[in-house]
Parts: C-alpha cells; structure tokens; sequence
C-alpha cells in the first residue's frame, strides 16, 4: 500500500536577540500530534536546554519557549518538509528545505549553528554552503532513539552552544 506520509515542520521559535540557532531535522510524529517542537516526554531537549541555561524545567510549551528567547536561542528544523514514515530520520526522503539563509539573513546575531543530531546536519549540509562568520557545531541528538549517551555527557557536548 502506498502512502503520502508528508510531513511538514513549525514555525521558528526565535527573536531579534537570538545569538544561537538550534536545527533540527523535522518534528517527531509525536511533537507533529501535540503541535510542540520536542513534544516526545522522552526526548531531552527541553532538559537539556533548562540544565546547561541554569534554569529550571518549564512545565508547559509556553514556558519553554520563553526559555528559549530569554537565552538568547532559536529553533527550527531543516526540513520544511518531507515524506517520512514513522518518526526515525533514517526514513526522512523528498525533503524541502526552510529558509534558512532567509532566517538567518534576517537574524543577523547568530553566530553559532547547533545540529541535534547527524540528520540535521546532514540535511543542512545538502541543502547549504556553511557561512564562515558562523561557527557549527554537530550535537548528540536529544531523541529517546539516542539512549547510548548519558544526560550529563549530552548536556556537557550541548553547553559548546553557549561558549
């Protein structure tokens, strides 16, 4: 049986301060259902963002997105979007990139780029030339499919963000 598994990624969360932009690749099959970047309880973006910001965990979406602003953080994800059965990046195909050198364009502040996980960077790698005024930085990925490194080994490679 053939399927039209398209799926399209969020809005930025971002602002004119905005210092640092976090890629992802496109929105989890759980994040797309709950309309939330990160919405899967497992992953560990949110945790890991709180913990190396010094700050405590947010309890809503509202409240993780302000986290993010007053960091001085953006997010978005690669892909626009993309056929992709299931939630694995492994199976994201037919990607249509966002408009990132218009974001960035735009937000002439960021100065470092943050791939959560190798698909991000890979898709980001595919689709632009890296600008040399940007410095990037390949990150674990926060995904639950990411159990092999421990939370303090992923917050410690995270916090590269914020120096």
């Amino acid at each position: 049986m053939i399927t039209n598994d398209k799926k399209t990624s969020f809005a930025p969360i971002i602002n004119e301060e905005a210092k640092i932009l976090i890629l992802g690749s496109l929105p989890s099959d759980k994040s797309l259902e709950k309309g939330e970047y990160y919405g899967h309880s497992q992953n560990k973006f949110w945790r890991v963002i709180a913990t190396i910001t010094g700050n405590e965990l947010p309890v809503n979406y509202a409240d993780k997105k302000q986290l993010l602003l007053k960091s001085d953080i953006g997010i978005w994800d690669v892909a626009h979007s993309a056929q992709r059965t299931g939630s694995m990046d492994s199976a994201i195909k037919n990607v249509e990139p966002n408009d990132i050198n218009g974001l960035i364009a735009t937000h002439s502040d960021i100065k470092v780029i943050g791939f959560n996980g190798t698909k991000a960077q890979s898709l980001f790698d595919k689709h632009f030339t890296r600008n040399p005024e940007i410095r990037y930085l390949l990150l674990p990925s926060t995904s639950p499919a990411n159990a092999a490194i421990s939370f303090d080994n992923l917050c410690k490679a995270w916090s590269q963000l914020l120096k």
